[in-house]
């Protein structure tokens, strides 16, 4: 373990994190609330104790895969730890644990609540929420993918472990332009967003935080009832830019390059719009009676289906009044999840893609046991490594998801409360049903069921391992 490398990045996250709360003190000075005071003695840690961190280089600055899977791992508790400090500057949120579980409900793009009225915060606070989304979406470390320069392979194992999705391709041959051309993308679905929520009437602020929320499948609104109280045409500027940002970010770079056949053949994107598309289908038929209209009804069902799969976490309607019919599509969805390489979290449609061609060999080869049949995605043949790697994530993913529902059930709510909880903040979705519905939120937690909760958001952003390699013996051993 190269542990001088790991501080190293660990200090430039510190850094990295200390720039970017300069724009909640700017709109803490704007509005002269009290974040001014809480955001300058955070920025002043991070940037202090981030310069004792890097000021001393490294002798071997070569990062292999099990370093880049702890630098992440660590990497997003150090963030969340510094991010939490200014709600308990300000006296927002009052206990340690809660603080921290807003700020890693925020960086890992979850958006589950604990504040029962968020309308009472200042504005600096609002904006912080929101931007950790948008921070979070596409991963802090890939953004200093684009800054530093490391040694060798070291770009590529930083990626690898940060990024959703079963497998991380370069779509350059270098892996910082790869992340350079990543962020611009989302940086300019981000500014698209901004400028149609504007045309909208929606406020700059409104407009700005909402997209944040929007482009890092989040989910922290600015308003208690969510996205409830903004017009149709805004409600469906949102629809459709959360199904946009739940899309492999390859798609638009194929696009990007006219390479229009490749890009719209893609297996998943493919597999990913259908399962939108039914889910819409299927709920709008199941609710048309609960609104005025079979168009509110479908607004409504396409609202909640695109915030659900690509896990944002929005709502404009409380869908725990909804059939069972209705509910149980929702559940399903939260656990399919987003494309991979997208903002969004959940399981992953191109994983489900590749299970279900599985299946469909393991059938065929039950009829012809002599028959040798490859599985093929786009084009290319799927690697048994693959294969594998698959289904030992599918076993740790339901085992850290059966031990959480135990553990949390030791607060004594009801299963459907303690079973959509766990699904709601390890596929990084935000509300569940019942006492964790879409009008209510976490706060019901003991401290010890929301270390769980914590726990299982950063596990499903970071897609298990990385967090799961904190805690064994071999990842500490020095070289």
């Amino acid at each position: 373990m190269n542990l001088h490398m790991v501080i190293y990045l660990l200090g430039w996250l510190l850094l990295c994190e200390g720039a970017l709360m300069v724009l909640p003190l700017l709109v803490a000075f704007l509005d002269m609330d009290s974040g001014i005071s809480a955001f300058m003695i955070t920025i002043a840690l991070c940037l202090l104790l981030g310069w004792l961190m890097v000021r001393r280089k490294p002798a071997k600055r070569m990062l292999y895969l099990r370093e880049g899977f702890v630098v992440t791992a660590l990497g997003w508790i150090v963030i969340s730890v510094f991010g939490a400090l200014p709600f308990l500057f300000t006296g927002a949120i009052t206990d340690p644990i809660s603080a921290l579980f807003e700020t890693v409900s925020g960086f890992t793009t979850t958006g589950a609540s604990i504040l029962t009225d968020v309308e009472v915060l200042p504005r600096s606070l609002l904006f912080w929420r929101s931007f950790t989304h948008w921070i979070g979406g596409m991963g802090v470390l890939v953004f200093l993918l684009t800054l530093l320069p490391l040694t060798g392979g070291s770009h590529i194992n930083l990626m690898r472990a940060e990024s959703p999705g079963p497998q991380v391709e370069k779509l350059v041959p270098k892996v910082q332009s790869t992340a350079k051309i990543l962020y611009g993308i989302y940086i300019l679905l981000t500014i698209l967003e901004i400028l149609l929520l504007l045309a909208g009437k929606m406020p700059l602020f409104d407009a700005v935080t909402t997209t944040f929320g929007t482009a890092g499948t989040g989910g922290f609104g600015i308003k208690n009832n969510s996205i409830a109280g903004y017009s149709t045409y805004l409600q469906n500027v949102v629809t459709v830019f959360m199904i946009l940002f739940g899309v492999n970010f390859n798609f638009y770079f194929l696009l990007l390059l006219r390479r229009f056949r490749k890009a719209f053949s893609m297996e998943e994107v493919r597999a990913y719009l259908l399962i939108i598309a039914a889910a819409i289908l299927i709920i709008t038929l199941n609710i048309r009676d609960m609104y005025e209209s079979p168009l509110h009804a479908f607004q409504q069902a396409a609202f909640q289906v695109g915030s659900i799969i690509t896990t944002t976490g929005f709502s404009t309607t409380d869908f725990d009044l909804w059939p069972e019919v209705s509910k149980t599509i929702l559940v399903l969805l939260m656990f399919i999840g987003a494309c991979a390489g997208s903002t969004g979290g959940g399981i992953k449609v191109s994983r489900f893609t590749i299970l279900f061609k599985s299946i469909r060999k393991e059938l065929h080869h039950f009829i012809h046991p002599q028959r040798v049949e490859k599985i093929v995605v786009d084009g290319h043949t799927v690697t048994h490594e693959v294969l594998r790697s698959i289904n030992v994530f599918l076993i740790t993913y339901f085992v850290v998801f059966s031990v959480s529902v135990l553990l949390v059930g030791f607060d004594n709510h009801d299963l459907i409360t303690n079973f959509t909880a766990v699904a709601a903040t390890l596929n990084n979705i935000g509300p569940g049903l019942e006492l964790v519905g879409p009008i209510r939120n976490f706060s019901l937690f003991s401290g010890g069921a929301k270390l769980v909760l914590i726990f299982d958001m950063l596990a499903g952003r970071l897609e298990l391992f990385p967090l799961l390699l904190l805690f064994t013996k071999e990842t500490w051993k020095r070289f």
